[in-house]
């Protein structure tokens, strides 16, 4: 039998900072059904509603607490762990708290990531590592053409610029110090679980649950929509690589939707229709502060180099999130099963698409 990321995962030891947020809860269960012996470093889950606990990750994952920004507190996360491999996702992830709190988005952000590499320079043994930054690092996002990899980075707020500074660190402590790592660029993700504020789709859940319309921003803005397990099958088989051939794929990675121009109107009205029941939405007329109108990522290098491929379009990435988001105010909801099912449905997907991690054959250890 064929096995997800050639079963690179299998029986690894694999540290995930940020374990306990939204990303880092999906790919701590992913890598978890794949085989991996999985431990975490995080703050605690935020809000009394999160996707970690839904999970009952704290069955699966050797987790550990912490502040990023405290060299010592991941220094001890590493001895703990002895990761052979790290995913490194812990962030302030949010551009409008990035206007609100500035120096915490770049501590995290910057020091938060340097203490990392940091850590795992000076521990040794660690195989692989993925840094995960943002499609908005680059200095001008809102171009015509879609952003490749090699193109300048920036960033407008202080999130977006933070993110760029943390790929200039990663380079610095790759070139400086030999350390076997790559950075990841995703687009906007969207999946079940997410409950943060001044996002599209928890925003949505909540209005259209409440029976009232959604109030969107930025209707018009282009953003790189994609269900969470997109970007995930890339940093996974992205690590895989790695693994396989650390000196072979060095550098940053976009791992972007096939879609191009799909807009938050288009996303809030995908939403409005999934979820049924007369749901609407309405764009907020206060000013926001500012973010870019056009956000495009150019996926060519994963795409020839990896074998990797976008699978859902928005239409389904907004219809599976709506699907976890109603299911979740019924009764008796099982998050993890939904979530599963959520997983495998999107691996199936995967395979019948031809994505070369969905289709590979074991590699040995």
């Amino acid at each position: 039998m064929n096995a997800p990321f050639g079963g690179a995962w299998k029986g690894r030891r694999v540290l995930v900072t940020g374990h306990t947020g939204f990303k880092g809860s999906w790919l701590s269960f992913w890598l978890a059904r794949l085989g991996a012996e999985v431990s975490g470093f995080a703050l605690p889950p935020e809000g009394e509603r999160h996707l970690y606990g839904a999970l009952g990750l704290d069955a699966e994952v050797r987790s550990r607490l912490g502040d990023l920004r405290e060299l010592a507190a991941v220094e001890a996360a590493f001895a703990e762990a002895k990761p052979e491999f790290v995913f490194h996702l812990a962030a302030q992830p949010l551009v409008l708290r990035s206007y609100a709190a500035p120096l915490d988005t770049f501590a995290v952000n910057v020091l938060g990531t340097a203490n990392v590499l940091e850590a795992a320079r000076r521990r040794g043994g660690v195989q692989g590592l993925v840094v995960v930054t943002t499609d908005k690092v680059y200095e001008d996002p809102a171009a015509q053409r879609p952003r490749a990899e090699s193109d300048p980075l920036g960033g407008h707020d202080p999130y977006s610029s933070s993110k760029a500074a943390a790929e200039l660190v990663s380079a610095s402590y790759r070139l400086s110090f030999d350390l076997p790592l790559a950075t990841a660029r995703a687009g906007n993700v969207l999946g079940g679980g997410d409950w943060a504020a001044d996002r599209i789709l928890p925003d949505c859940a909540r209005a259209f649950a409440a029976g009232r319309p959604a109030v969107v921003r930025n209707p018009g803005s282009v953003r790189p929509w994609q269900h969470v397990l997109e970007p995930l099958s890339g940093y996974l088989a992205l690590g895989a690589r790695l693994l396989q051939a650390p000196d072979g794929v060095p550098g940053a990675w976009n791992f972007g939707p096939s879609e191009d121009g799909v807009t938050v109107a288009d996303v809030a009205g995908f939403a409005a229709e999934a979820w049924g029941d007369g749901a609407a939405w309405r764009a907020e007329e206060a000013a926001a502060p500012h973010e870019a109108a056009a956000l495009r990522l150019d996926s060519a290098k994963a795409k020839i180099r990896l074998g990797w491929r976008p699978v859902w379009d928005a239409r389904r990435a907004v219809s599976a999130t709506v699907e976890w988001y109603k299911a979740a105010g019924r009764p008796g909801f099982d998050a993890r099963a939904t979530t599963e099912a959520q997983t495998e449905g999107y691996a199936e997907d995967a395979r019948e698409a031809g994505a070369a991690w969905a289709v590979h054959v074991p590699a040995a250890r």
